[in-house]
């Protein structure tokens, strides 16, 4: 059974890699640590934009920020999108399950066609009686 606070850390997750600029950098964070001029740099908007977007990420659990003299760093946490990855495997699994009989039913049907056999006279009547 999952639990209210699963429930809502995958919530606050879902809801953070929900936004592209999030998402980027989440993806900048894979390559390391990160201050917020370092990662404003490949977007048009503010320094305090940025940091709240760090903000919600924090909140999501993805992000960690420490202090290093004057500078804030950013670190990725693998933790929560491990979470949510097997949060959706179950659903993954659901779907291929349900893919898997989808091709066995159209096999089938395949296979059914392909026994009837064309009838040779399309004016006969199927109990072979003449209609003329």
């Amino acid at each position: 059974m999952v639990t209210a606070t699963t429930d809502d850390q995958l919530d606050a997750v879902f809801g953070a890699l929900a936004d592209p600029t999030r998402r980027s950098i989440l993806a900048r964070l894979t390559q390391g640590e990160a201050t917020v001029a370092e990662l404003v740099a490949p977007f048009e908007m503010s320094q305090p934009a940025i940091s709240r977007h760090l903000k919600v990420l924090e909140r999501a659990g993805l992000i960690t920020r420490t202090r290093r003299a004057t500078a804030r760093l950013s670190h990725l946490r693998a933790k929560p999108l491990q979470d949510a990855t097997e949060w959706l495997t179950a659903y993954r699994e659901f779907w291929e399950e349900r893919y898997e009989r989808l091709e066995e039913v159209l096999a089938a049907l395949q296979e059914h066609d392909a026994d009837r056999s064309p009838d040779p006279d399309p004016g006969s009547d199927p109990t072979g009686r003449s209609t003329s």
